[in-house]
């Protein structure tokens, strides 16, 4: 007896996707991703075939004919069921960039892609490492102050992107007449930044995922030392900066939370109050809240979180003081006082006092006879006291 195949919850869930694939109408409009800076582009799409995420599309645009990559889709019946709206599209660019961000609504889907598109794609790509190196040999004979770092054969063939670098302006227009002799097509030269130039040549960055700027990070914008010396407790270049030779770009993801933690923060210098008294702040730690507080008592200084200090300024800070000083006199009060004076010329405790007595009233606001007007004045107080425990010098 054959036992039944019981199905995964996997496959389940991949039937039930393509049964709503069938029942759903192919798109209108596709989001892709197409070019060697991955340009986001949103065209409309008359094809009857039901492209998902993914898939490769053979576009026109302003360049010519070229390979694209499907991202998703803005109308309400994607498909793939993963479509956003227009709204929330547009909505998202503004945030990651606005103007800046590279996107287009201009061209067209003309098909999904075939094996015949891709694998005439994968000879093109085959001959960059060529072209690279005849451009770089020309700009060398011609004596050109410029640096080819990749070359972008387009589907179509009508047209090949040279992209460089370059410190100043440079006349290229006999490298262009050279190209375009060789290789039979438009020649188009594109002048690229350090930055731009990591997004097209650079793979992987020391914290081992893919370059921000390749992967996902649509706007290269500059980066300033002020969010390196917040975040870092080094600025060796090394260690701060990325492939392209400039301040990581992703000293900006957190640049907004360290400047709001750090305003909450007091100042160096400044006169702090802490739970053990008065103190000046030497130094303070951004993402634990932490301040290093100098003691006025202490000369090791001590950390203390930022919820257990306040700031107090020159008059709180006097009134404090006060208040300090008076705590321990008020503490004692009248009782610790007499204790604190001597009771016999050694210091020690006379017999009246080590029997607990205690002097009468009378005898304490009586005055000592003439007598000891004649002694010296360093006998004076002991024989006060004598006089006082009722044992009179004889």
């Amino acid at each position: 007896m054959s036992a039944s195949i019981m199905p995964l919850p996997v496959m389940l869930e991949e039937e039930e996707a393509l049964r709503r694939l069938e029942a759903a109408e192919a798109p209108k409009s596709i989001v892709c991703r197409y070019g060697q800076t991955r340009q986001i582009a949103e065209i409309p799409y008359d094809g009857k075939e039901k492209p998902g995420c993914g898939a490769k599309l053979v576009i026109r645009n302003r360049r010519g004919i070229e390979l694209a990559e499907m991202l998703t889709s803005t109308c309400a019946n994607a498909g793939c069921g993963k479509s956003v709206s227009r709204k929330d599209m547009l909505q998202y660019i503004e945030k990651s960039g606005g103007k800046d961000f590279p996107f287009t609504n201009q061209g067209r889907v003309l098909r999904v892609a075939t094996p015949e598109d891709l694998a005439e794609q994968a000879r093109l790509d085959g001959g960059k490492s060529e072209m690279i190196r005849f451009a770089k040999a020309v700009a060398q004979e011609m004596e050109l102050e410029m640096r080819v770092v990749e070359v972008e054969p387009l589907l179509g063939g009508e047209r090949i992107i040279f992209h460089y670098t370059a410190e100043q302006w440079v006349d290229f227009r006999p490298m262009v007449n050279r190209l375009a002799s060789k290789y039979q097509t438009r020649i188009e030269m594109n002048q690229v930044n350090a930055r731009e130039e990591a997004r097209l040549v650079a793979d992987y960055e020391r914290c081992g995922q893919y370059c921000c700027c390749k992967s996902f990070l649509k706007v290269l914008k500059p980066v300033s030392m002020r969010s390196a010396k917040v975040q870092k407790a080094t600025l060796d270049p090394s260690k701060i900066s990325g492939r392209c030779g400039r301040l990581m770009c992703c000293l900006r993801y957190e640049d907004q939370t360290y400047e709001a933690l750090r305003k909450r923060l007091p100042h160096r210098k400044k006169r702090v109050w802490t739970e053990d008294g008065l103190g000046t702040v030497v130094d303070t730690q951004i993402l634990t809240q932490l301040v290093l507080v100098k003691l006025d008592t202490t000369p090791k200084a001590s950390s203390y979180p930022l919820e257990n200090i306040r700031v107090v300024d020159r008059a709180e800070e006097e009134k404090l003081k006060a208040e300090s000083q008076a705590t321990p006199a008020g503490a004692g009060g009248h009782d610790e006082a007499p204790a604190k004076k001597p009771s016999s010329r050694r210091g020690r405790p006379s017999h009246g006092e080590a029997r607990g007595a205690e002097p009468p009233a009378s005898e304490t606001s009586s005055t000592p006879p003439e007598g000891g007007q004649a002694k010296d004045e360093g006998k004076r107080r002991p024989r006060r006291r004598r006089r006082r425990r009722g044992k009179p010098k004889e």
